[in-house]
C-alpha cells in the first residue's frame, strides 16, 4: 500500500540531500517540508521535546494540517524534536525515520534511526540500523540523465575526463594552500586530457585561487561555488572517466562512489577527524574508493547506502 512521506529539510543541503536521496529511491509520493530556526534551536532536545519552539512562525505554518503523513524523514538534532511533534499531532500513526544522532535521550523514540559506522555507535536497540557512508541522490538512471544534459557542455574536453571536486576546511580542520598544492600534483599525476572543477561553499578562496591559476587552463573547466550558470556538481560525477573528490565530505564522498569510474580520495590526516579516517579507511577495505596518489586501478561502483535503509523503513507497516 502507498504511503505518504515528508521531509523535514532545514538550512543543511547535506542533511537535506541524504533525505531526498532516501525520498527518491521509496517509490512513494513524498512532500518537502522547508524549516528554518530561530536562536531557541538551540535548546537542548529534551527541554524542546514534541514541540516545534526553534522554529520560525513562517515554519510552523507551514507544517499546519489536519493530514499528517505516514513517515516523516528527518537528519540532525535540530529536526528532531518537529518530527516528534508530527508524530504526536498524528496520534502516533506518523513512523519517524531519523538520520543522525537524534540526542542520547531520545534514540528508543524515534521507529529507526539511521546511522553510519564510522560514528562508532555503542549501544544497542533494535530500532538502530548502521550503514556504510550516507545516503544520496545518485542513481544509475539519475547519471545518465545527468550525462545527456552536461555531455554538450563538456563536449570539447578530451577523454580520459578528470572531475576534482573541491570541498573545504571543517571544525578545527583547515584546507592549506600546501594542502592545495598536493591535490593539484595528485590530479595531474592521472595523467587527465582534461580536468573539469567544482568548488564548494566552504572551499577557501585562497585555495579556489591557486587552483585555478596553476591548473592548466587550456584543459580545464572551472566552476566556482556561487557563479552564476549552474553548478554542474552532477554533470561532473555523469560525465567523468575518472574522479577525485576531498574527502572533507562524506557525502560527497558517498556520491562519488555511487558512480562507475574509479574515485580517489584526498584526505590529508591534517585535514581528517578520526570519524573521516575510519569512514574513508571503510571505504577503501570494501573496495569503493581508493587513496588519492595512489595508481589507477578498477573500483566496485554503484554504492547505495539507501537500499538497505528503505527496505528496513518498508519493515515498519
Amino acid at each position: 500500500m502507498t504511503k505518504t512521506v515528508w521531509v523535514l529539510a532545514d538550512d543543511r543541503m547535506g542533511n537535506v540531500n541524504q533525505l531526498l536521496g532516501i525520498a527518491e529511491n521509496l517509490g512513494y509520493p513524498y512532500v518537502r517540508k522547508d524549516i528554518r530556526y530561530t536562536k531557541w534551536v538551540k535548546l537542548p532536545n529534551f527541554l524542546r521535546g514534541k514541540t516545534l519552539i526553534g522554529l520560525t512562525n513562517e515554519s510552523k505554518e507551514n507544517l499546519k494540517t489536519t493530514s499528517f503523513p505516514d513517515i516523516v524523514l528527518s537528519a540532525g538534532r535540530r529536526s528532531f524534536p518537529v518530527a516528534l511533534w508530527i508524530k504526536k499531532q498524528s496520534n502516533g500513526k506518523t513512523k519517524i525515520v531519523q538520520l543522525m544522532n537524534p540526542g542520547i535521550a531520545h534514540f528508543k523514540t524515534a521507529d529507526l534511526v539511521v546511522l553510519p559506522y564510522h560514528d562508532q555507535y555503542k549501544g544497542y536497540s533494535k530500532n538502530v540500523l548502521l550503514t556504510l557512508g550516507t545516503p544520496h541522490r545518485i542513481t544509475p538512471k539519475r547519471l545518465i540523465d545527468e550525462k545527456k544534459k552536461w555531455e554538450p557542455v563538456f563536449q570539447n574536453y578530451k577523454a580520459p575526463r578528470l572531475s576534482l571536486i573541491v570541498g573545504g576546511a571543517t571544525k578545527n580542520k583547515p584546507f592549506t594552500i600546501e594542502m592545495a598544492k598536493t591535490l593539484l600534483n595528485d590530479a595531474l599525476s592521472l595523467s587527465p586530457k582534461s580536468i573539469l572543477v567544482t568548488t564548494s561553499r566552504r572551499t577557501p578562496n585562497e585555495v579556489t585561487t591557486y587552483l585555478k591559476d596553476n591548473l592548466p587552463q587550456e584543459i580545464t573547466f572551472f566552476y566556482q561555488f556561487g557563479d552564476k550558470q549552474e553548478n554542474p556538481y552532477f554533470g561532473l560525477m555523469a560525465c567523468a572517466d575518472m574522479i577525485l573528490v576531498t574527502g572533507d565530505s562524506m557525502s560527497m564522498c558517498s556520491e562519488c562512489c555511487a558512480t562507475n569510474v574509479p574515485v580517489f580520495i584526498f584526505a590529508p590526516d591534517a585535514m581528517m577527524s578520526e570519524k573521516h579516517k575510519r569512514f574513508h579507511f571503510s571505504l577503501f577495505k570494501e573496495g569503493y574508493a581508493l587513496p588519492s596518489g595512489s595508481k589507477m586501478q578498477s573500483v566496485k561502483g554503484g554504492f547505495n547506502p539507501s537500499a538497505k535503509i528503505i527496505h528496513h523503513i518498508k519493515n515498519l507497516f
